[in-house]
């Protein structure tokens, strides 16, 4: 299931930055990623300094 960014997203990029797919982009508000992209890795999750992509299990 693919990773989904929670309102706790600061906007800093990290996540979009180490993404090894490209699924992640700066949305309205947050960054957001594309679920039909997402291949669930986790790399986000890891990166991001405040916790907030979530594994949308």
């Amino acid at each position: 299931m693919a990773y989904k960014i929670t309102d706790r997203c600061i906007s800093c990029g990290a996540c979009a930055a180490e993404c090894p797919v490209g699924c992640i982009s700066q949305g309205d508000e947050r960054f957001v990623i594309d679920g039909s992209a997402c291949i669930s890795c986790g790399t986000c999750a890891g990166v991001c300094p405040v916790g907030a992509p979530e594994n949308n299990d």
